[in-house]
């Protein structure tokens, strides 16, 4: 049996107003929450909420904007739903939630390493895989395969494929 949770409420008692949340439902009752933070930092108290309400962390991902921001997606298992809180950070800084959920650990750390995302509080903030001499933000100065990949690359390359196949016969 599924606990009952109102995600909204439990928001509002303590950070107020500064989110908006959305969720859907899929076809065989899969709820999935969106949940964007108004300010950065109030990801520890919402770490908080739902390590009372028995959330546990999945993974935290990163991406690099248009404008050069960063947008911070940390995924939660929330009794089988999933909950995604939304962050958009300027500054390059977020507050650890390590200290509240052990298992940010290894993400946050992959931020630091991969994003050059500041992880402040981190209680172990060494690098995690890369070898010291790769500076860090490496992934921030290459293209996502989602971007190399786009259709006109794939057509071009479906062309190219065709192409030498008549060749052959």
């Amino acid at each position: 049996m599924k606990k009952e949770i109102n995600l909204e409420i439990e928001l509002n008692q303590v950070i107020g107003s500064k989110f908006s949340l959305s969720s859907k439902k899929d076809r065989k009752g899969l709820i999935t929450y969106w949940c964007n933070l108004d300010n950065a930092s109030d990801i520890k108290k919402v770490a908080i909420i739902l390590n009372r309400i028995g959330g546990r962390l999945i993974t935290v991902t990163a991406s690099k904007l248009k404008d050069d921001s960063k947008e911070i997606v940390y995924h939660f298992d929330l009794h089988g739903a999933c909950c995604n809180i939304i962050l958009n950070i300027d500054d390059n800084k977020v507050d650890s939630i390590t200290p509240i959920l052990k298992t940010a650990d290894w993400t946050e750390r992959e931020l630091k390493e991969l994003y050059d995302i500041e992880i402040i509080g981190h209680p172990n903030p060494k690098r995690l895989f890369l070898d010291e001499t790769i500076a860090e933000g490496v992934m921030n100065n290459y293209i996502p395969l989602s971007e190399a990949m786009n259709g006109s690359s794939s057509q071009t390359l479906w062309e190219k494929v065709i192409t030498a196949t008549s060749e052959e016969n």
